[in-house]
């Protein structure tokens, strides 16, 4: 009867040894380079693991980011931080008034009096209601202080703003325009 032991082969030469300690000892004596080159793979996996598991994370962190600012309304100003002293062409714009000149119309009409008020409205991006448009330059031709413009890409059909206030309008509604012009 003979007892059979439990052998152990090297992967690298395929020699045979009776222990585990007899082939630790041979790799390490005969094999020790391609042990390192192992371990190093081994190694870089894990690094390229890390890298990209951070490469995601910034990813989602950009696309988070960005989903954020996609978010964003683009409404005409309520306040006056950097305004420039200059007035707009006429009451009653064909084009889009500067955000600047908006926000000095915000802070007096005109220059000279008290707080403005600006209409804008943005015909592009909504379906407006017919002679929406000559309705509101009508309206503002009642007051001195009020302002008609268009704003292109803006996130509102119609938009009435005076300083620090902002009423959005998504039709044509004399009674609120003139509720928000005159303070009521």
């Amino acid at each position: 009867m003979t007892e059979e032991t439990e052998t152990h082969k090297c992967e690298i030469c395929d020699r045979i040894f009776n222990s585990v300690d007899s082939l630790a000892m041979h790799k390490k004596v005969k094999h020790s380079e391609n042990v390192k080159e192992r371990e190093m793979v081994g190694h870089t996996t894990k690094k390229s693991k890390k890298g990209i598991i951070w490469i995601f994370v910034i990813a989602i962190v950009i696309i988070g980011i960005i989903w954020l600012i996609s978010g964003v309304k683009t409404l005409p100003p309520t306040d006056l931080r950097g305004h420039i002293e200059t007035n707009p062409t006429s009451h009653v714009l064909k084009e889009t008034m500067p955000i600047a000149i908006q926000k000095h119309m915000l802070e007096h009409a005109d220059g000279t009096g008290g707080s403005g008020v600006v209409i804008n409205y943005n015909c592009e991006d909504y379906l407006c209601e017919k002679n929406i448009i000559e309705n509101l330059e009508t309206f503002s031709s009642n007051y001195s202080y009020v302002y008609v413009a268009l704003f292109e890409g803006m996130d509102a059909k119609i938009a009435l703003t005076k300083l620090n206030k902002i009423e959005i309008l998504e039709e044509y509604d004399e009674n609120m325009i003139k509720n928000f012009i005159e303070g009521f």
